[in-house]
């Protein structure tokens, strides 16, 4: 989970600067633009209408619970109770997201001593902790050709 941690506070620091336009949601594009899908990204039950909204997108299993590399990282500013992020230029296929808010927009997840998050912490497919991360098979999902969207509630 730290790992997960570590890549989307690094992929924050490099996103930054980088602000949406307010009337549309923030499109992260891919290394591939002749792919054929795009997701947006809904998050919902935001508590605190502040900081950022961080992720990690896996594209495999090995890379979800392994803590390998993300396929894709993305950051979306939180001013009200839901936010949305749109990836463009996917490849169709199977994918798992990892968040987290970053209420006090450091860069960092906050862990009590045990390690357990102190800010709020979400993956899709709804899928829950177990004793760390969301696993693959709980959290995966298939993105087909073209658009499609997904919501992503806070724990």
């Amino acid at each position: 989970m730290k790992t997960f941690f570590a890549i989307a506070a690094l992929a924050a620091a490099g996103m930054a600067s980088a602000q949406a336009p307010q009337s549309q949601a923030p499109q992260v594009a891919a290394a591939n633009p002749s792919a054929s899908a795009s997701l947006t990204i809904r998050f919902e039950q935001i508590t605190a209408p502040t900081g950022r909204i961080l992720m990690s997108v896996y594209d495999s299993e090995t890379a979800h619970d392994k803590g390998g590399k993300p396929a894709r990282v993305g950051m979306v500013e939180v001013d009200g109770a839901t936010a949305t992020l749109t990836l463009t230029g996917l490849a169709p296929g199977r994918y798992a997201i990892k968040v987290f808010h970053d209420v006090d927009g450091d860069g960092q997840m906050k862990m009590n001593p045990f390690g357990m998050p102190l800010e709020p912490f979400a993956f899709s497919n709804g899928a829950r902790p177990e004793g760390g991360p969301a696993l693959w098979k709980a959290a995966s999902f298939d993105v087909p050709a073209g658009a499609s969207e997904t919501r992503i509630s806070f724990q």
